[in-house]
């Protein structure tokens, strides 16, 4: 009998074009989820002020939170759908104009995600600003673009989700799992 990889699902794509609001439909359509991890540290105390002004100690706690998760869903017998990935660190590094290090290089390298990259591409209709979200519209779509940029970099290839709603959505991710 063939063991079989975890499938993992991966949203990546701009600050503010529904990622989220996918990731809780797909929970409550009873699929495994993994959190956006950047948006906990933002909320955690400190977290603000560890990315405006350490930038590189903001990218290695979420490359820390993207490992936790990562091995956490190990052995998960299912598929699992994942708010941002590795990749997504260096797509915040780039657009921060920040060298990426060895370690987030690594990860990116050696821990891999087995399924479909969707990217939610930049929307102004639904973009909002909120508290942790502190982009305006041209960094989210510099953003969108970095971040997409990093993933093809690592091998992965991105699909498109419609500019659609979360039900349209969805079917998309579902018939990709």
């Amino acid at each position: 009998m063939a063991l079989l990889l975890p499938r993992h699902a991966v949203l990546t794509g701009a600050p503010g074009a529904g990622k989220t609001t996918l990731l809780d439909a797909a929970a409550a359509a009873g699929l495994t989820t993994s959190p956006e991890v950047a948006r906990q540290l933002l909320q955690q105390p400190g977290g603000m002020d560890l990315r405006a002004h350490d930038p590189l100690g903001f990218a290695d706690a979420m490359l820390e939170a993207h490992a936790r998760e990562y091995h956490r869903f190990a052995d998960h017998p299912g598929p699992v759908v994942y708010d941002r990935g590795f990749p997504d660190v260096v797509g915040f590094l780039d657009v921060s104009g920040l060298p990426v290090p060895a370690a987030v290089d690594r990860a990116c390298r050696t821990l891999r995600y087995h399924g479909p990259i969707l990217r939610a591409p930049a929307w102004a209709a639904i973009y909002a600003q909120d508290p942790e979200r502190i982009q305006d519209w041209q960094q989210a779509v510099a953003s969108d673009e970095a971040v997409t940029a990093a993933w093809r970099r690592y091998g992965y290839q991105v699909e498109d989700l419609p500019l659609a709603g979360v039900e349209q959505r969805l079917a998309v991710l579902r018939s990709r799992l």
